[in-house]
């Protein structure tokens, strides 16, 4: 017998007769037993490997055979624009079943939104923030809507997992769970991840019915068809766009919305037809332009990594990447959004405008060709999305004692290994400062809780993410999207130039207080700034870098112009050999060539501050100039290398490290030992003194 028979008859009927399936992917057969157990699981497949399904048939059938009525189903994802991509296809399935689908996220319509809490749907699409927003709300019985919740599935965990979002999301999966009166089924879907096991254990947390990780998939060794091409500029690359695969749908990646928009005019210069999509563009601009591209043929749409994450754009023929992206995950997931069709192939070329991005992008490709995907590390010590957790429950629950917390929040295992006293004296600070305040014991928002996050009924709570301050453009009354307000600045001659939407703009007029700025086009080029803060390369990509530069690997698809530059740079780095670590010396500079990321390479330049006029690092080296003593600095060094003891410390003004949202909440030494935590570079320098370290001495300047 197969899995295919536990479904319940109704759905068997539809999937073999309305959807007219010959039969179920490796993946939809797999998923069927445990998944009608009731149990918690990972689902992994390629990209367009049939996870939506694998989930919800399962659930589909659980809902009919059990009688699950109202909403019982919860599916969550990391974006908007994917809950609305995948909404007909819910629909569709729902309908055949007699079972009802609903979106809820910002964009819906308050009207929608009435209907929806009037008559809830069976399963609900939606995002962590949506989700909070309604269970803040003071207008929301939420005992009435979550009641009857039983299952939740979450698209692209992985998108989740490696940041804040994530321990949000498990926070409110808890506070859920204590709503409905029993255990969540949690159903993560993915098509990247490196540690799949540890990834089920966080999310399945302190749950107690089974979990495990559904992977059929022996072979994920798929025809590929990947080229590497040096190009040396932006503009370069939109030539070879242009005329390369001319009349096929060709999907551009660019991991910078600035450059995105670069490109995009760049392309409509020479003709091409171009449409672009980032998250910045107002929700009418995405919409029309992934439409568009999905019904043409001869065109380009130029994006950044929102649409990696299985958004429908239709079939593709090409993907090109502009330089690299920072993962082999974030590669994997771009690459397999080709290969769809029957008989095409996988494929993606790299369009390297710059040397490090060159680099960068034959060390991603080494990985790759090894079978390594980065693991999904959630960040530690989430203290200060306990503060937020705390402020949430305080308005779901209209009050609460503090003793109550726990019974909400102390099972989740980012909470739970939180230290008791770190955990009181983070409440003890919040009621000192007026965040909160206690009325015989009801703990509820203080008067400067009020002030910090009580603005628009406090939907400051219902993200984690830190929103620079932005100004939304306008061409008449149609909203093109948003830019940072550095794009306005003061001090040039005539009106503001930007590019927005792969055109150009003047502006007209800019309403400060409402921050809105008016503009008309203007064939003259303008520059459009998002400012954010950028991720330092990962350990195990950088020193990789060096594989490749020792001639440690072999790689194919160079373009002859890739060979040559390789060439040069393997003869520029001829000293690197595997598994050494090399300082190289001239006259007072001295550097220190780890290639192994920005994070570690922050620490050892902490390290060495005060025994040099200056200290520079990247992700490759760290170079001391001017240094007072470079005998005893070689020293330091080498003590570094030979004790397995060493510790360094990230300073906390590095340029990655991202704020901490509600740092207000909590005293100045938490706030500096949840980043030191966070930014915790042990476990690099302990891989990296494993290696020789060997000093180079070259000729003295001059």
């Amino acid at each position: 017998m197969s899995h295919f028979d536990q479904l319940h008859p109704a759905l068997q009927h539809h999937i073999v007769n309305s959807l007219g399936w010959p039969g179920l992917r490796p993946l939809q057969e797999a998923a069927i037993p445990p998944l009608i157990r009731g149990e918690h699981a990972i689902l992994l497949a390629p990209t367009a490997g049939g996870k939506t399904e694998a989930a919800c048939f399962p659930v589909f059938s659980r809902m009919l055979s059990e009688r699950w009525n109202g909403l019982s189903v919860l599916y969550i994802c990391p974006i908007k624009a994917l809950l609305n991509n995948l909404e007909s296809r819910l629909e569709y399935y729902g309908s055949l079943l007699g079972r009802r689908v609903a979106v809820w996220h910002g964009d819906v319509s308050p009207s929608r939104k009435a209907k929806i809490l009037a008559d809830p749907p069976d399963i609900l699409l939606t995002t962590p923030e949506s989700l909070e927003a309604i269970l803040v709300s003071s207008r929301m019985d939420h005992r009435r809507f979550f009641g009857h919740l039983k299952s939740v599935v979450i698209d692209e965990i992985h998108a989740f997992a490696g940041d804040d979002r994530g321990w949000h999301l498990l926070a409110v999966l808890e506070r859920l769970s204590v709503i409905a009166g029993s255990e969540l089924q949690r159903l993560g879907l993915s098509a990247t991840v490196g540690n799949t096991d540890e990834l089920c254990g966080w999310l399945a947390g302190s749950c107690q019915k089974p979990r495990s990780v559904i992977n059929p998939y022996a072979d994920a060794t798929q025809e590929t068809d990947v080229q590497v091409d040096w190009v040396g500029s932006l503009q370069n690359a939109a030539t070879v766009v242009s005329r390369l695969h001319r009349g096929e749908k060709r999907l551009v990646f660019v991991d910078s919305r600035s450059r995105v928009e670069q490109l995009a005019a760049e392309l409509r210069a020479r003709q091409v037809t171009t449409f672009v999509s980032h998250s910045s563009l107002s929700l009418e601009e995405r919409r029309a332009a992934e439409a568009a591209f999905a019904e043409g043929n001869d065109c380009v749409i130029v994006a950044t990594s929102t649409l990696e994450l299985g958004i429908d754009v239709g079939d593709l023929d090409r993907v090109i990447q502009l330089d690299s992206p920072s993962t082999v995950s974030s590669f994997l997931q771009r690459i397999g959004r080709t290969g769809r069709r029957s008989g095409s192939i996988r494929n993606c070329l790299f369009l390297a405008t710059t040397e490090s991005a060159f680099l960068q992008t034959l060390a991603v490709l080494s990985l790759w060709q090894r079978g390594y995907v980065e693991p999904v590390t959630p960040p530690r010590s989430p203290l200060h999305i306990y503060a937020q957790q705390i402020m949430a429950l305080i308005l779901q629950e209209q009050g609460i004692i503090a003793e109550d917390i726990d019974r909400w929040l102390g099972k989740m295992p980012g909470f739970a290994e939180l230290d008791s006293r770190e955990r009181e004296g983070l409440l003890n600070s919040m009621l000192e400062t007026g965040i909160l305040h206690s009325d015989c014991g009801v703990l509820g928002i203080g008067q400067r809780g009020e002030r910090t996050f009580g603005a628009k009924h406090f939907m400051e709570l219902v993200s984690v993410f830190t929103a620079p301050p932005m100004v939304k453009v306008f061409y008449g009354r149609q909203e093109l999207g948003e830019v940072h307000e550095i794009t306005f600045a003061v001090g040039e001659e005539g009106p503001a130039l930007l590019t927005l939407a792969g055109r150009n703009w003047a502006t007209t007029y800019v309403d400060w207080p409402r921050r809105k700025a008016y503009v008309e086009p203007t064939e003259i080029k303008g520059r459009s700034q998002w400012l954010s803060a950028g991720r330092p390369l990962g350990y195990s990509v950088a020193r990789e870098i060096a594989a490749v530069l020792s001639e440690e690997v072999k790689l194919e698809g160079l373009s002859k112009r890739s060979d040559q530059l390789l060439s040069d740079f393997r003869d520029e780095f001829d000293w690197l050999e595997p598994g050494k670590v090399v300082i190289t010396i001239q006259d007072d500079n001295l550097t220190l060539w780890t290639f192994s990321g920005a994070l570690l390479n922050a620490a050892i330049a902490n390290h060495l501050q005060g025994d040099a006029k200056k200290v520079r690092f990247d992700n490759i080296a760290v170079t001391a100039s001017g240094v007072y003593d470079v005998s005893g600095m070689t020293r330091s060094l080498r003590d570094m290398f030979s004790s397995e003891s060493s510790q360094l410390q990230v300073p906390l003004d590095s340029d990655f490290i991202q704020e901490l949202k509600f740092s207000e909440c909590l005293p100045q030494k938490y706030i500096d030992n949840e980043i030191a935590r966070r930014y915790d570079c042990s476990s690099s320098l302990s891989e990296l003194i494993r290696n020789k370290l060997e000093v180079v001495h070259f000729a003295a300047l001059g």
